[in-house]
């Protein structure tokens, strides 16, 4: 075959042509990337309680789908909801979407004021101003994935702070500052 030569505008229009083939190609983006559609799994380990829930197609969350994950994150012990940071679901989206997918295993989500304090009286890792009072935090576990490695891939996610706690099984993520302990 004879070599051809493209000028500028021809090779940018072929360029754009290969890499349009192999996106539609590629296995690795799903509709659903495309349409940037965001869901979620979650199993309650208190309550037994699961939801799988769609809280954002293309940029916009979903308002039904928000009280939703409100109600189920809600404080078991009191049954008190608070609004769940929206930065918070994306977090365990990214997360969900590099570990392949899986369910978060609950094991709390939002904390009444009321439930902190008798958690901090139980144990001295529980914070006085813990961002579960706000919404921002959560610790999980994801199906299907090592405790460890889910806090490497949360660490690598960079959207706030990773707690590691083994003994326990589970990995404290929040919306505050990067930090890791």
């Amino acid at each position: 075959m004879p070599y051809q030569r493209y000028n500028r505008r021809e090779l940018i229009g072929k360029s754009l042509q290969i890499l349009t083939g192999v996106a539609l190609l590629s296995p690795t983006l799903s509709i659903a990337r495309k349409l940037d559609i965001r869901d979620l799994s979650f199993f309650h380990t208190h309550t037994g309680q699961e939801l799988d829930v769609t809280y954002s197609i293309a940029g916009r969350y979903d308002l039904t789908a928000l009280k939703k994950v409100n109600h189920h994150l809600r404080d078991f012990r009191t049954l008190e909801m608070h609004p769940i940071d929206t930065n918070l679901l994306d977090i365990l989206y990214r997360i969900k979407d590099q570990a392949g997918g899986g369910v978060f295993e609950v094991i709390s989500g939002y904390r009444s004021p009321k439930t902190n304090s008798m958690l901090r009286g139980k144990s001295n890792g529980v914070a006085k101003r813990s961002l579960h009072m706000k919404g921002m935090a959560i610790d999980v576990r994801l199906s299907g994935i090592r405790i460890n490695d889910l806090r490497d891939i949360a660490r690598s996610v960079q959207g706030g702070g990773v707690g590691y706690y083994p003994k326990s099984d589970f990995v404290h993520l929040d919306t505050g500052r990067v930090r890791t302990w």
